[in-house]
């Protein structure tokens, strides 16, 4: 099953409807028809960057009714969309099934979701996914390769580029402050971050890295790494695992969050 509020998917096969504006993604692989349908979704009144026609007529019980028998339910819901991620994460609860999400909006970091999901014998995954290779994973292996060598690092920042419909959400402030609590988690010291929307970059993200600290005898060190990768597939194998270890989970009758790697906070 799948869930949008873009009038332009709803009602399309899955395969369809991935490449519909404003998604830009980098073709990667050939989907065939799916036999699944995009619904219409829910949508707590919250904005939607590069759809000004979303539309979030579903209700709660119908979300329910159509995820019976589903092991999984994974979050991509834009940037910033607490409440309406929270509808989903209820919705879960609701029809017995494990929940992945993959933005930064707070479920597993809430001890209040997280008794949730462990009450209800259900795995909860989350929260903010990492890609594969992204700015999070060398900016954590910088911090850790500097500090284990005895640099006391000072400051850090990573200036974040990209033109695909998560930077587009980023460029409100509130949806930025969700976003840079887990980047700075995810990075393991403390951070600026700040993120561009930059349209020609479609689906491409190129991140600046810089870390300031002092060695031996206070001698300045500093590191700057510019990066670039494509967004998307680079995260597309980290939500598949999160899948597997959420299914895996669900088999075994483990509720509750789960400890991984795959997620920033």
């Amino acid at each position: 099953m799948a869930f949008d509020v873009n009038p332009g998917k709803v009602g399309l096969d899955l395969a369809d409807a991935i490449w519909v504006a404003p998604n830009n993604a980098r073709a990667f692989a050939e989907v065939p028809p799916t036999g699944v349908m995009v619904a219409e979704g829910l949508l707590a009144g919250e904005a939607v960057a590069g759809v000004p026609d979303a539309r979030g007529e579903a209700v709660l019980d119908d979300v329910v009714a159509a995820l019976r028998g589903t092991d999984v339910l994974v979050n991509f819901l834009p940037v910033g969309a607490q409440h309406t991620t929270e509808l989903y994460a209820r919705a879960a609860l609701l029809a017995g099934c494990a929940f992945v999400n993959c933005m930064p909006s707070v479920i597993a970091r809430d001890p209040a979701w997280a008794e949730r999901f462990r009450a209800a014998g259900l795995p909860l995954i989350g929260d903010d996914l990492k890609s594969s290779f992204g700015a999070t994973l060398v900016h954590r292996a910088l911090v850790d390769a500097l500090t284990s060598g005895g640099v006391a690092l000072h400051d850090a920042y990573q200036l974040l580029g990209g033109g695909n419909a998560d930077f587009l959400n980023l460029q409100d402030p509130a949806r930025l402050s969700g976003k840079r609590a887990t980047k700075v988690t995810g990075a393991g010291a403390s951070a600026h971050v700040s993120a561009a929307y930059i349209p020609f970059l479609e689906d491409r993200k190129v991140a600046y890295i810089r870390l300031e600290g002092e060695g031996f005898g206070g001698s300045p060190v500093e590191v700057e790494v510019r990066m670039t990768v494509e967004d998307s597939p680079s995260a597309a194998g980290n939500v598949l695992e999160a899948v597997r270890q959420a299914k895996s989970a669900l088999d075994t009758g483990t509720g509750g969050v789960l400890p991984t790697t795959l997620m920033k906070s």
